[in-house]
């Protein structure tokens, strides 16, 4: 691939998803608030967040369409970009319906937390038959920090798969929490995949702009003080990109260095979790999610996002060398 032309398929879909997500916006908050379809705040949470109920949530779909719209325009030139649209698509599919079941339908628990789990599998399973079968993926994974070596786990290859899908999607769920957070990390997520898929040669760089405009594009409408919530829509979904893209460029023990804040963020709920039933009610954490209990401790939304951002920024650089050393 000419360098010209490996700017092109970054920037071209990056332009198309940001123009469709922030227009749909437009349309897309009015009709949500219309339909009712607000954010209902914990009541043991941060108190600055009890003025946030009632705002629009399902802002994903905003994600989705400029993802959507991006990933059409440039599937003939670079193919690559459909498993990672699949994958994207199918975990906000899952969201989008735990999300109506909530907001629209009133239901205050949406989909159970194992009706949730077995859609995740469900799909996890689908697009490893399907990146194997049909775009011969080699679901071997590169070492970081180790030249040229190569992770295979052969018949375990499958629910190694399966763990590291289900893992990411809750990450990124779980660091949806305070206004523009979970964008700006997978900004900064999606740049760490899109240049090593420049630099590979692969179509999927073309993902990689499409999610970061769609992402740009959605945080006009939810950077402090947010406007719309992307709801598990689109936190399920930033889930199923990061996934198909370690996978398709062979990185996904990249994960938990790039996405090292998803990575911390699950193991706050479970250790908090863990800790509260073994000790009848004591707690580590102020508050779990771990954004909360900086929070809970004085930090601003901003500055836990602008923190945040930066860690997932360094340690993206840091992925970088771990790609060539």
């Amino acid at each position: 691939m000419q360098s010209g032309m490996k700017y092109i398929t970054i920037i071209a879909p990056m332009l198309i998803a940001f123009a469709v997500s922030a227009l749909s916006g437009r349309f897309l908050i009015p009709f949500l608030r219309r339909v009712k379809a607000g954010q209902t705040e914990r009541q043991d949470g941060p108190k600055s967040h009890l003025g946030k109920t009632g705002t629009p949530n399902m802002g994903g779909i905003m994600i989705l369409l400029g993802i959507f719209a991006a990933s059409l325009c440039m599937a003939g030139s670079c193919p690559e970009v459909i498993p990672v649209l699949i994958l994207t698509i199918g975990f906000g599919i899952v969201g989008f319906i735990d999300d109506y079941l909530k907001v629209v339908k009133k239901k205050s628990d949406g989909l159970s937390a194992k009706q949730k789990m077995a859609l995740q599998i469900v799909i996890a399973i689908l697009f490893a038959i399907y990146i194997t079968r049909i775009n011969a993926v080699d679901l071997s994974m590169k070492i970081p920090f180790a030249a040229g070596k190569y992770l295979d786990l052969g018949i375990l290859n499958i629910p190694a798969f399966l763990f590291i899908a289900v893992a990411t999607v809750n990450g990124t769920n779980f660091t949806d929490g305070v206004d523009g957070l979970s964008s700006c990390v997978t900004v900064a997520v999606a740049l760490f995949f899109t240049i090593a898929a420049a630099f590979s040669g692969s179509g999927a760089a073309a993902s990689g702009g499409a999610m970061i405009g769609a992402l740009l594009g959605f945080l006009i409408y939810n950077a402090n003080p947010a406007k719309v919530f992307m709801g598990d829509t689109g936190s399920l979904a930033l889930g199923g990109f990061v996934t198909a893209m370690a996978y398709l460029l062979q990185l996904p023990l990249f994960i938990p260095i790039v996405g090292f804040i998803y990575f911390i963020e699950v193991l706050s709920v479970i250790i908090q979790v863990g800790y509260f039933k073994k000790t009848h009610g004591k707690r580590i954490f102020r508050m779990a999610p771990i954004h909360h209990h900086f929070e809970l401790g004085g930090w601003s939304e901003v500055k836990v996002v602008a923190v945040f951002t930066i860690i997932t920024v360094i340690l993206g650089a840091v992925s970088l060398l771990g790609l060539w050393a």
